[in-house]
């Protein structure tokens, strides 16, 4: 039950759950960090002073996204804008945990790539390309924010005590103005998943091989990125790594709502026999697995953890 996690051995579980963010930051080689948006570690109780000069030396700005360093499905991740903000987000963040400071990224696209490497004949591979679009709607010039959400079944996702919309939800937007909804892009909020594996290209798969490859003994998991455009993705240039996830990646682009049952379940279990057979490979060479129960330990934390974060946005 245990055995994806060795397919990272570097990462706790190997990445399916309960490891943190700066675990795949500061696994990173020179060429990753190039690509990784700027970022730095806070832990609680940090002086104003304290929390400035770190902002300061990690040569992050305002606007900044802070979020949990152990998260899930973003929760708990919200744009802020100023340092009376920071110190209000780390007031109600849980005791003893680490938040992590990461530059805003403001280009509207956002893709997860998926990547796993053959530790047998070491070729790198990408398995799929999912492009995430942030929840919004479109003004008519009559209804209100609140009315348009009320007619979309996946916006109804939005009204949740975990999210909180920035926008005031009675004012009424323009005739064909665009009104996004939430920093993130999950479909936690009412965002939707589209299938790209169109877009893959032998250009995009060697930039990202060649980054895995500087993570030492990363064999699978997923980049989430964020683009210029989708020229710019498909060349292997012009793109952000905000996160990376391991084992536990969800093949994201089987939520494509045009895409049948059956497809969607044959990328989900293509990706799990592929990260069966990268880990077996690594318990072949004596990579020990992590145990069952304190995976479930992790398990457990996590889901603690995550009711506690502040509301994202």
């Amino acid at each position: 039950m245990t055995l994806p996690s060795a397919a990272n051995p570097n990462i706790t579980s190997g990445g399916l759950i309960g490891e943190g963010k700066l675990e795949y930051f500061a696994g990173m080689g020179p060429l990753g960090q190039t690509y990784l948006a700027r970022y730095c570690a806070i832990p609680q109780g940090l002086a104003v002073g304290e929390l400035e000069s770190s902002v300061a030396a990690a040569a992050l700005e305002f606007p900044l996204i802070a979020k949990p360093d152990v998260g899930f499905c973003g929760h708990g991740v919200r744009l802020i804008q100023d340092l009376t903000g920071l110190r209000d987000y780390l007031a109600g963040f849980p005791a003893g945990e680490t938040v992590v400071l990461q530059e805003y990224l403001q280009q509207e696209g956002e893709a997860g790539i998926f990547y796993a490497r053959d530790p047998l004949t070491g070729k790198g591979s990408l398995l799929g390309l999912a492009l995430r679009h942030f929840p919004r709607v479109v003004g008519d010039g009559e209804h209100t924010i609140r009315q348009l959400i009320g007619v979309d079944l996946r916006l109804h996702r939005l009204i949740h005590p975990a999210h909180q919309i920035a926008e005031d939800l009675q004012r009424v937007p323009s005739r064909g103005e665009v009104v996004r909804l939430a920093v993130i892009g999950s479909t936690r909020v009412g965002g939707l998943y589209r299938d790209g594996a169109c877009h893959l290209t032998s250009e995009l798969q060697a930039r990202i091989d060649a980054i895995a490859r500087d993570m030492p003994d990363f064999h699978f998991g997923r980049f989430d990125v964020r683009f210029d455009t989708l020229a710019d993705l498909r060349a292997g240039r012009g793109f952000k790594i905000m996160e990376i996830n391991g084992a536990g990646s969800e093949a994201i682009q089987a939520w494509d709502p045009e895409l049948g049952l059956a497809c969607a379940f044959r990328i989900i279990f293509r990706k799990q026999r592929v990260l069966y057979r990268i880990a077996d490979a690594r318990r072949a060479r004596g990579v020990r697995p992590i145990g069952l129960c304190a995976l479930a330990r992790l398990f457990f934390r996590q889901r603690r953890l995550i009711p506690l974060y502040p509301p994202s946005n």
